[in-house]
């Protein structure tokens, strides 16, 4: 098929822009014809406080899909429906949008408009939803999703409490798939087995959706044990600086405020008995599988996409979110005597070829629901792209 994926991809940084592009390497290897058309501006500063929106240099996370323009950006919505006669125009049967935040609605249902009209057969439209609706919501969010999600003609979520959310708001087909691994290109596998170093990581944006201030109250009732907190702070670091000093947990707790970039991210698993992930809701995220792949084990909440991804007792700890107790207990229990060391040795590398082969193949089921002409190879993950 010829599809065009719409969303996010480098020099525009985190996990949706490489998401985006490692999806398109993969519908490419799948035997596909797939262009990329992303943003040159995708979001205003203010939008994502206390975060950068582009990677500070040239070197790619994932590697570049070689199809890939910028004609986007969301100062000029004159642009967008351009933009969307130029896709109507270059013969695609399948159009799929990224879709995580509702501030693009408005450049997605013109881009949409735009591709609906015109004489012959028009393109399949679908979305591919990273968030249904966002973490924290106005009541702008339920009008602008229902709108885009009824014009499309098939949804790709990746969970099935989002699966339930898409069809609250649409009669479209919605496909369900796990989220696969799209990491970066630098890292590896832990060391093996070890002592314990007492030292725990939070990695990733902070927002407050994700916990941190849980798991700091949490650890300033777990003796001994020190973290790191790696990552963006949506909204600044100072409210986490003063809640790290009114624990007194000045000497136990590391923040590292600021994009991470590849090359940095296995110095910090490797220095982690465990990375903790206390979200207080959420969708799907890539971080089980990151850890999973430099060999970490997970303490993490039973929201979103984590209780599918670690396995309570054998690679990891769950418990329950946005509780204190909980997370103190799962703390506790994982620096029993020979936790610690048990859980690691349970960790396996994601199994990224399955995945995206999986992933793939729910796309094309939805993209074309008759069925494909004839059945595509896929490569193994070094062939990839």
């Amino acid at each position: 098929m010829r599809i065009i994926l719409v969303g996010p991809t480098h020099p525009l940084r985190g996990g949706v822009a490489q998401h985006t592009t490692e999806f398109a390497h993969r519908l490419t290897a799948a035997g596909h014809e797939v262009a990329v058309v992303s943003w040159s501006e995708e979001y205003p500063e203010w939008l994502r406080p206390g975060s950068s929106l582009r990677i500070a240099d040239d070197r790619p996370e994932i590697p570049a899909h070689p199809r890939t323009r910028y004609p986007l950006t969301w100062r000029r919505p004159d642009g967008w429906w351009r933009t969307g006669r130029e896709l109507r125009r270059a013969g695609a049967e399948v159009v799929a949008f990224a879709h995580v935040n509702t501030f693009q609605a408005p450049a997605y249902l013109t881009l949409l408009s735009a591709l609906r009209r015109g004489a012959g057969p028009r393109p399949r439209l679908l979305a591919v939803c990273h968030n249904v609706l966002p973490h924290e919501r106005t009541r702008y969010d339920v009008p602008l999703a229902r709108a885009l999600l009824r014009r499309v003609d098939g949804v790709l979520v990746h969970s099935e409490a989002q699966a339930g959310l898409a069809r609250s708001l649409t009669r479209a087909p919605v496909v369900v798939a796990s989220l696969p691994p799209h990491l970066p290109a630098a890292g590896g596998p832990g060391t093996g087995a070890r002592e314990p170093r007492r030292r725990l990581l939070f990695f990733g944006m902070v927002r407050p959706y994700k916990g941190v201030d849980v798991l700091l109250r949490a650890l300033a009732q777990v003796p001994d044990v020190a973290l790191t907190v790696a990552g963006e702070f949506w909204g600044g670091v100072e409210p986490y600086r003063r809640l790290v000093e009114e624990l007194g947990l000045a000497g136990r707790v590391t923040l590292r405020p600021g994009y991470v970039p590849a090359e940095e991210i296995p110095r910090l698993f490797a220095d982690a008995d465990a990375l903790v992930l206390p979200y207080r809701s959420g969708t799907a995220t890539q971080n089980v599988y990151l850890a999973f792949a430099h060999g970490v084990p997970v303490i993490a909440t039973r929201v979103g996409s984590m209780p599918g991804q670690v396995r309570d007792g054998v690679d990891g700890i769950l418990c329950e979110p946005g509780d204190v107790a909980a997370l103190v207990a799962a703390l506790r229990r994982f620096y029993e005597p020979g936790v610690a060391e048990k859980l690691r040795a349970g960790v396996r590398p994601p199994d990224t070829a399955g995945a995206w082969a999986r992933y793939v193949q729910a796309f094309e089921t939805l993209a074309h629901p008759a069925g494909l002409p004839r059945r595509l190879s896929r490569p193994e993950p070094e062939t990839a792209r």
